[in-house]
């Protein structure tokens, strides 16, 4: 009995030491954002390209500092080609942004006129003024955040010459850092397949519709793709203000939301799951949890780092017998389900 309570208070200090730590660390995170945004992408990014300095170094004999090279000239040239994307979106939502905004507006108007035939009292001046008047704002936040992501930039190359350069192609990873690299690559490559199909595809739709910006929104479509469950969403969401002031049929705005829902649905559904094959490792609570937290924490940015950042330290709990449970948490499994019955069966055999 005296062993049971002695345990109980064990966890109980260790929980709550747990959570001292974690409010700790969030709050450094926070504070560090804009130094930690781009060192953590930049680790991503050299754990993707890694393959390609290691075949350049192991298989072709080429120096070590070539191999850096070739493969920082890709990083650049990936990263020079979304900067430039998401500046020429940026130009472009700046460039029709008063058109719509004054459709919407009259779109408003015909509303509340209509409204006011059924003996509704209405303020559409007002509403309308609002509307112009946030119009601004929400323009110079997207200016902010594309700006944001350019310096960003320049701190993810720096970090991943220094990663790049301090990695040893020669050397045979094991262990637990082999089994984090390889669940990140995995993650990021398949992630990266699977945006780029649903962007070409929901791209090809939008432009048949006649949608105008068809290649801006399958541009965020493959950005928001990186986000577990509501990047699809809001990705599908995200053209229905275009569509509404642009199409005047209820049939064609219904479909610029439906078609490109339902492709989201079946890569999500059927195609997805096959090529993660075991995927993460983590339960959907855990993923929505994780895209909650990093989101506070880190913005649009902390959702798409959420997944691979969760799994590492899944990976990192489950090498460690006292923090093994929680490893099993984070993937679903609780104490005493069959789930777990069957782990605990297959590693003693």
């Amino acid at each position: 009995m005296d062993g049971d309570l002695r345990n109980e208070q064990t966890w109980l200090a260790v929980g709550s030491l747990m959570i001292l730590a974690t409010v700790a660390l969030a709050t450094a995170l926070v504070y560090t954002r804009d130094v930690m945004i781009p060192f953590v992408l930049a680790i991503f990014i050299t754990t993707a390209v890694a393959p390609v300095v290691d075949v350049q170094v192991t298989r072709l004999r080429l120096p070590g500092w070539f191999a850096v090279v070739t493969t920082l000239f890709l990083v650049l040239v990936a990263l020079a080609l979304m900067g430039v994307v998401l500046i020429m979106a940026v130009q472009a939502i700046v460039r029709v942004a008063n058109q719509y905004s004054e459709q919407v507006i009259k779109l408003t108007d015909q509303l509340f006129e209509e409204l006011k035939t059924h003996n509704i009292q209405v303020e559409p001046s007002r509403i309308s003024a609002e509307l112009e008047a946030r119009l601004p704002g929400v323009i110079s936040q997207t200016v902010g955040t594309a700006t944001t992501f350019v310096a960003h930039g320049f701190l993810i190359v720096f970090f991943v010459i220094f990663l790049l350069l301090g990695r040893h192609p020669l050397l045979k990873r094991t262990g637990i850092y082999a089994d984090i690299e390889s669940t990140i690559r995995s993650y990021i490559t398949t992630m990266t397949a699977l945006s780029a199909m649903t962007s070409v595809l929901v791209g090809i739709v939008l432009w048949a519709l006649g949608l105008q910006m068809a290649w801006l929104f399958a541009f965020l479509v493959f950005l928001l793709c990186y986000i577990p469950n509501i990047g699809s969403i809001i990705a599908t969401i995200l053209p229905v203000p275009v569509a509404v002031a642009q199409f005047h049929d209820p049939w064609m705005i219904l479909a610029t939301v439906a078609i490109p829902g339902a492709i989201h649905m079946t890569i999500g559904n059927f195609v997805a799951p096959k090529m993660m094959g075991r995927g993460m490792e983590l339960h959907p609570v855990t993923v929505l949890l994780a895209l909650a937290f990093w989101g506070l924490l880190w913005g649009i940015v902390g959702m798409v780092l959420a997944m691979p950042i969760v799994a590492t330290l899944r990976i990192i709990l489950a090498r460690f017998s006292t923090t093994r449970p929680l490893a099993n948490l984070l993937a679903g499994q609780l104490p005493g389900t069959d789930a777990d019955v069957t782990t605990l069966t297959a590693e003693i055999s």
